[in-house]
């Protein structure tokens, strides 16, 4: 199953350079295995904030949640997730 995820990360003012840098770095890695694990199909991100939005794929919204959950900024992220169906355009014609 296809999902819509956006995501924005709001870290907090008093949180130290090094901490931010240490997390960023955690985050790429972390990334880095669940698009080549297939789990991210397509990301993008949004200039100006901590902002991302991509097409994930998993078996269910609680094995999405899981993967989300396994983000090392997962406390910090406000996400809003769409599940998707397939459309009939993108069905060979019968």
């Amino acid at each position: 199953m296809k999902f819509l995820v956006r995501i924005a990360v709001h870290l907090p003012a008093t949180m130290s350079e090094a901490d931010r840098a240490e997390l960023r770095t955690a985050e790429r890695v972390r990334g880095r295995e669940l698009l080549e694990a297939g789990a991210i199909c397509d990301i993008w991100r949004i200039p100006g904030g901590l902002r991302n939005v991509g097409i994930w794929e998993a078996v269910d919204a609680t094995e999405l949640h899981d993967m989300l959950a396994s983000l090392p900024l997962f406390p910090w992220i406000e996400a809003e997730v769409t599940p998707l169906a397939d459309h009939p355009l993108t069905k060979p014609p019968e």
